[in-house]
């Protein structure tokens, strides 16, 4: 039984694999934009949407796998209530309309090389108030690594680049494939916090 206050075990876990899928999915995403920034015919980069995709369901099963493992788990404590629902969901509201707007502004102003930097940055900015609300520490790195690495390519890397003999667009490229690394990385510690739930507890008879 978890103390109180505090998720169960089962609720921890869940929360923990939850977060596995986000990073999976949206590193995929963000890959995709990487792909999309080469510029290459479709054919030529195939291969690395193949790649991307697979990491992406790999660390789907991994989240499935680690909620099976908690399946018989003890589903008692507290679980989140309606103001931590609240915050969490005004907080992704927030980072959806600033998402929006910035797209809205780039398309009217022709900026639209700054779109994957601007919401680079919202979606690190968005990952600091989840570090506090879910209290996961490394959220805070999560966040800071994208706005480091968006601005970091705004401030010194040329919008274009050649990249195997060919023009590229360098924003898309940088931006898009460190993102998904990052989101990748943390989904791979994520679940290392999850596993080590799983053994405590099998540790404890229940």
């Amino acid at each position: 039984m978890a103390a109180d206050g505090q998720l169960s075990p089962k609720a921890a876990v869940h929360g923990t694999a939850n977060g596995v899928f986000f990073m999976a999915i949206f590193g995929v995403l963000w890959a995709y934009t990487g792909i999309m920034g080469l510029q290459k015919p479709a054919g030529t980069t195939r291969w690395l949407l193949a790649i991307a995709i697979l990491v992406g369901v790999g660390f789907c099963v991994a989240g499935f796998l680690l909620m099976r493992s908690a399946r018989r788990f003890p589903g008692g404590g507290q679980k989140p209530g309606k103001r931590h629902l609240l915050k969490f969901n005004l907080i992704f509201a927030a980072e959806a309309i600033s998402i929006a707007a910035v797209i809205v502004l780039c398309n009217d102003t022709g900026n639209l090389n700054l779109i994957p930097i601007l919401v680079a940055v919202i979606v690190g900015l968005h990952f600091l108030p989840l570090a506090s609300l879910f209290r996961v520490k490394l959220y805070y790195a999560t966040g800071l690594l994208l706005c480091l690495l968006a601005l970091f390519t705004w401030f010194f890397i040329p919008e274009n680049l050649v990249f195997g003999g060919d023009e590229a667009n360098a924003y898309m490229v940088i931006v898009g494939f460190g993102s998904a690394l990052i989101l990748w990385v943390t989904a791979f510690h994520i679940l290392g916090i999850g596993r080590k739930i799983i053994v405590e507890v099998k540790k404890v008879p229940i």
